[in-house]
């Protein structure tokens, strides 16, 4: 095992390029204002302190990339994981864009990888924030160049990023999440265990936090558990949990708690879809407001909750409890 300290100054990414074994690296305090990618196994990243350690960049959308084409959503991150077994802890990554309504989406962090464990970190944009692969099928055609369709070819997202053989499990704890529209996006199964999910003032009116692309196969999408919706200045009633990026998304959320910002509807169907049809949101034991969920999420039974946090549970000791 390899130890590193390093600080604002060095090189990150060449750092990062050199790895040929498990490796901790020990970050000192300050701005690393830098686009990452981590591809090595068994990495992690210790920040001194979680507020003041940063990792920030601020690609966007719709900004011109060199290959003459827009970033689009999937190359604005500020830090991208490729590698296996990478763990975050004690440290904020941001995207500091902060204008979605003009210059799109705006990714913190991408996690490209099966494996990730992510604890007492602050990820910081506003639409987009958080993707956690793998990508819905029809966008693996679409970016690899298997299609007809002349806009697009392979190379458009790395191979590396676009692919994943089998599930992805990723693991936050203790972190604070925070955007405004689908600032929580993809087809892992997730825990996100004890975190806080800040919505912001969002100019163009209403917000999402969660945004999934699970697969109908998917027994397990993403579970939000004794988690906190913070108001960080969005409008009464004017965000919903989730809404379903795909047909077949999967979000449960158990023994949460909501501010007003929260639409007592709690869930959104996605705009002209029919996917209140096909979605998978159900929940437990929510504190807060006077709720009245739509009619096509479902209120679970303690015991079927009790049986989905066990499910996650197992994946946890699988991957993380060694």
């Amino acid at each position: 095992m390899d130890i590193l300290n390093v600080a604002p100054n060095d090189n990150l990414t060449d750092i990062l390029s050199k790895i040929t074994q498990p490796t901790t690296i020990y970050l000192k305090k300050g701005v690393y204002h830098t686009k990452l990618v981590i591809a090595a196994d068994d990495v992690t990243l210790i920040g001194e302190d979680r507020e003041t350690t940063v990792i920030a960049y601020d690609d966007y959308a719709r900004k011109p990339h060199c290959d003459g084409r827009e970033y689009n959503t999937f190359r604005t991150f500020t830090v991208c994981v490729t590698g296996e077994r990478v763990v975050i802890d004690n440290l904020t990554i941001a995207n500091t864009n902060t204008s979605p309504e003009t210059q799109g989406q705006c990714v913190a962090l991408s996690v490209n990888a099966k494996t990730f464990r992510a604890k007492n970190c602050d990820l910081k944009s506003t639409q987009d924030t958080l993707f956690t692969a793998p990508f819905p099928d029809d966008l693996v055609i679409r970016y690899s160049g298997l299609t007809d369709d002349p806009t697009y070819y392979d190379g458009f997202i790395p191979r590396e990023q676009l692919y994943m053989e089998g599930g992805a499990f990723h693991y936050f704890e203790n972190c604070r999440v925070y955007g405004t529209v689908d600032f929580v996006f993809g087809g892992a199964a997730a825990l996100f265990e004890n975190c806080e999910f800040i919505s912001l003032k969002e100019k163009r009116g209403i917000g999402f936090v969660a945004a999934p692309c699970h697969s109908l196969r998917q027994e397990l999408g993403y579970l939000f558990y004794k988690c906190k919706f913070a108001n960080g200045g969005a409008d009464n009633g004017s965000v919903y949990l989730a809404r379903p990026w795909r047909d077949f998304g999967k979000c449960v959320f158990l023994d949460c708690s909501l501010d007003s910002h929260i639409s007592p509807l709690l869930f959104d169907k996605w705009n002209d879809t029919y996917r209140d049809k096909t979605a998978r949101f159900s929940f437990c034991n929510l504190k807060g407001g006077n709720l009245a969920p739509v009619t096509w999420a479902r209120e679970i039974t303690t015991e079927r909750a009790n049986e989905i946090i066990n499910g996650f549970t197992a994946l946890k000791k699988k991957y993380f409890d060694k």
